[in-house]
């Protein structure tokens, strides 16, 4: 994690209020800006990635395509491709599919966040970064729902939150 990235502080309603460095946000539990996107291909399969072991938290657990936060004067749409392309290697026209407020407590940090969720369209493989992603993969959506059901250990805390928007919004991106 670079050390000094900032992040955009928000009110409940996702009106900027502040800004604060990354880990500090998360260490005060600070609501702030975020983003998760979903990428699917034409047979309508997600791309999952499990993150590298390394990262601050959720190290090893599978979530969306790639997640984020914009910087400070950064457009959040803008940001979620920038970490498409950082995370998994590759572009795709990403549009808004929703946003939901969440809390989570993951040890010594908390994940407050205002998650604006993106859904987007790609036929290929990715070429994710090593230090960003473990492993990557297809799946469905009712299977990623079962298994998130099943084993909620294997995933991320935010991810059925995210999926559910996702899911309930924009699914069906054209390329």
């Amino acid at each position: 994690m670079d050390q000094g990235e900032r992040v955009i502080l928000v009110d409940e309603r996702d009106a900027p209020v502040g800004e604060l460095e990354k880990l500090e946000a998360h260490r005060r539990g600070a609501l702030h800006r975020a983003f998760s996107v979903f990428v699917h291909d034409r047979e309508g399969r997600v791309l999952l990635q499990r993150r590298a072991q390394s990262k601050y938290h959720s190290g090893g657990l599978w979530s969306n395509t790639c997640c984020g936060h914009p910087r400070p004067g950064e457009n959040t749409g803008a940001a979620a491709t920038r970490r498409l392309r950082e995370e998994m290697g590759f572009e795709c026209r990403l549009e808004a599919a929703g946003g939901f407020l969440y809390r989570a407590r993951l040890g010594d940090l908390t994940e407050h966040e205002f998650d604006h969720v993106f859904a987007g369209r790609f036929d290929g493989d990715p070429r994710p970064d090593p230090a960003e992603v473990a492993e990557w993969g297809w799946t469905h959506v009712d299977q990623l729902t079962r298994d998130l059901v099943t084993h909620p250990e294997r995933y991320t805390v935010w991810l059925a939150k995210a999926l559910s928007v996702y899911s309930a919004g924009s699914r069906r991106v054209s390329a």
